[in-house]
């Protein structure tokens, strides 16, 4: 074994090749890396402690609660592995992070990480809006897609953190988007008293209580649960508007030996909210608190329900079994009233449209993996095998249509749509069948081979109720991965890496696939507790399909082409003191349409040469956090820059480049009872950050005041 030197959760009698030669399981599949370790400074010069190989079943790799720095990558696992050797360009943002940014919503959690552009929709709450490297990113829970859930707007609070992977990956997850993915850590039970419980107040008649508290169960000390909840009464910052959720979350973890787990989650989620203010006139700036839909109709009410099984079993003998399921039933239902304005418009009347959806879907996914480890002398192997299967339904009805016009300057509402006509009413159903293989050899502790396997079988049908008519497809698709990693020394690891996606198909259009060449350098250094990342990459998509808005007002879906993006990533995330943490990154990309066109009207326009959609060359944010311990308070304050890009793929609307603020201000009242305020766009800057048939401005200024008492 080499100088690294590890620090591990005792195995009993097991080898040291098995317990340094780790498998994270990503959903889909997984993916194998030797942990070899990052120093962590614990105390004096001399002392570090490597980042654990958590194997121990009660043991917890890291503890979000209590730094920004994640040094383990979970990926919906149990079993962590060393950021710093993983070769693949990835963020983690813990909920100590969460917790000092209050980020309530994931685009509000992703704004300080490199390489994500978010907000582009601004108050549309229909979904989470991001986009990775320039692409749309497929989002996971406890490492299992999400599927048809996607579109619901995750809650942070359920969460101990969220992880970024950015670049192609379906030989990790199965189909997937080019961009990357995002994956949720739902909150564990833990084998401690702990807990948490809090009152906020702010901006826009926002009123909130949370609650999260947890322990064990019995003398054994073999049962754990924990109950997490929040609701939420608010309003956005416009006129006649909802914002309101509740969420509740309850587990319990049975842990017999510190070889077997068994985890039962439930959560349940209800929004209650409002789908826009129908956007905002081209011909100059307006209020943020206009709204120009329909009181009577701007709506979205959003109920999933998800129960989610995990399971893990260590033989001890080199093999290791982990088997995982969820299923979740959705409702999603909206009607959105907007404008449909032109830049050619006389007069203050602007033409509006009605769209609306009723979404019920259901859906079942699991997986189940072996994973060997052997020691080959100076070669480690490590073998990871598995199968996976997804079957879901969903059933959609849509409508459409012209809507009655509004003056602007004199805002009447006429009322909700006494009848709209549905341009949709479809059901779909769809199988995924999958198996993976992924092999990991280490040389000398020094080089790392790693290599990936996956293929799909998809199998989905549709029933047209309008017309009657039915229709199928089977797809299988084979993604490959390869990367190798050096580690120069303690500090230092290198990477170069090669990895394939699959967008998520539909019937009778050729799936979009994606590919990416990444290279890469991770440094932590001895001398603080801090990480360092910089990965240069060529990324491209083809077969693209994207939304093309038509003259009238609609929307028209197309393949236009090849994209590609060349670009840089850097991100530094350290606790430079105790009383000092700082949080920071850049981005710097290239997004070109290799090759294509789109059809407005009946008119073909080449757009070989342009920019992508909605990627900004050059971003960058940074994040400082300071504690003044002899007074009990805390200080934050942030600056995230976005360049600018091009609203749609003909490039002729183009955003301005904007800096916005963001501060914080924690403050000891008493022994573990803390007050906090937290401002977003601090100055209340105003910038358009979306365009289509009207226009779409950034979020306003907004502040939260909480008292949150812990234990």
């Amino acid at each position: 074994m080499s100088d690294r030197n590890r620090t591990i959760v005792s195995r009993g009698n097991s080898p040291w090749w098995h317990q340094t030669t780790m498998a994270v399981f990503c959903g889909s599949t997984l993916f194998t890396l030797p942990a070899t370790g990052n120093a962590q400074q614990s105390g004096s010069d001399d002392d570090y402690r490597l980042s654990p190989v958590t194997v121990n079943a009660q043991a917890v790799g890291d503890d979000n609660a209590d730094t920004i720095l994640a040094r383990e990558l979970w990926v919906g696992g149990k079993v962590a592995t060393s950021i710093q050797d993983t070769p693949a360009s990835v963020s983690v943002i813990t909920e100590k992070e969460i917790e000092q940014r209050n980020a309530k919503t994931t685009e509000e959690v992703l704004q300080y990480t490199p390489g994500v552009v978010t907000g582009y929709y601004a108050t549309d709450d229909r979904n989470d809006y991001f986009t990775i490297r320039g692409f749309q990113a497929t989002t996971y829970r406890d490492g299992m897609t999400l599927g048809s859930m996607r579109g619901v707007r995750e809650d942070p609070y359920a969460y101990e953190r969220i992880e970024v992977l950015r670049g192609a990956n379906s030989t990790l997850f199965g189909p997937a988007d080019p961009g990357g993915s995002v994956n949720f850590v739902s909150k564990r039970p833990r084998f401690e008293s702990f807990g948490e419980g809090y009152l906020g107040f702010g901006s826009f008649d926002h009123q909130e209580v949370g609650l999260d508290i947890g322990d064990t169960l019995g003398d054994g000390n073999t049962v754990a649960w924990r109950l997490t909840g929040k609701a939420k009464d608010s309003s956005y910052e416009y006129d006649h508007s909802d914002d309101d959720d509740q969420f509740i979350m309850g587990g319990v973890t049975w842990e017999p030996t510190d070889r077997t787990s068994a985890t039962l989650i439930f959560d349940y989620l209800n929004r209650d909210g409002t789908a826009n203010s129908g956007g905002y006139p081209f011909d100059r700036e307006y209020d943020r608190s206009d709204f120009f839909g329909e009181p009577d109709y701007n709506y979205h009410d959003v109920e999933r329900t998800n129960v989610t099984g995990l399971f893990t079993h260590d033989f001890d003998n080199g093999l290791i079994f982990r088997g995982n399921v969820r299923y979740s039933d959705l409702t999603d239902d909206y009607g959105y009233v907007y404008l449909t304005d032109s830049a050619g418009r006389v007069g203050s009347e602007v033409d509006r449209g009605y769209i609306g959806s009723d979404t019920d879907a259901e859906e079942l996914i699991g997986n189940a993996m072996l994973q060997y480890d052997a020691d080959l002398g100076e070669v480690d192997s490590n073998t990871v095998a598995g199968v996976e299967f997804r079957d879901g339904e969903s059933t959609g009805y849509s409508v459409y249509a012209a809507g009655t016009p509004i003056d602007i300057d004199d805002p009447v509402y006429s009322g909700a749509p006494a009848s709209l006509t549905p341009y949709d009413h479809e059901k779909q159903e769809y199988d995924t069948r999958a198996v993976f293989l992924q092999q990991n050899f280490s040389f000398y502790d020094t080089f790392v081979v790693t290599a990936g396997v996956r293929n799909d079988d998809l199998d989905l049908s549709s029933t047209d109720y309008l017309t009657g008519t039915s229709d199928s497809d089977d797809i299988s698709e084979t993604t490959w991965r390869g990367a190798l990693t050096y580690i120069i020394n303690p500090e230092v690891s290198t990477y170069v890496s090669y990895v394939e996606s699959v967008a998520p198909p539909t019937i009778g259009v050729t799936p979009e696939r994606g590919k990416q060449y990444e290279v890469g350098v991770k440094y932590s250094p001895l001398w603080t507790d801090a990480l360092f990342s910089a990965a240069i990459y060529d990324l491209t998509r083809e077969d693209v399909g994207i939304a093309v808005t038509q003259d009238d007002g609609t929307i028209d879906q197309q393949t236009v082409g090849e994209y590609r993006v060349r670009g840089l990533d850097l991100e530094i995330k350290a606790e430079v003191t105790d009383n000092l943490s700082v949080i920071g990154g850049y981005t710097y990309m290239q997004p070109e349409v290799e090759e294509g066109s789109i059809t407005v009207s009946g008119v073909v326009t080449p757009i070989d040469g342009n920019d992508i959609q909605i990627a900004p060359r050059h971003s960058a944010m940074l994040w400082g956090y300071y504690t003044l311990p002899d007074l009990d308070m805390s200080f934050g304050l942030g600056a995230r820059y976005t360049g600018t890009y091009y609203f749609n793929a003909a490039n002729d609307a183009k955003s301005e480049a904007a800096t916005l603020f963001d501060a914080a201000f924690d403050y000891e009242l008493l022994p573990n009872t803390d007050f906090s305020v937290n401002v977003t766009n601090l100055l209340d800057e105003q910038h358009v950050v979306g365009s289509g048939t009207a226009d779409y401005y950034n979020q306003g200024r907004e502040i939260f005041a909480k008292v949150r008492y812990h234990w």
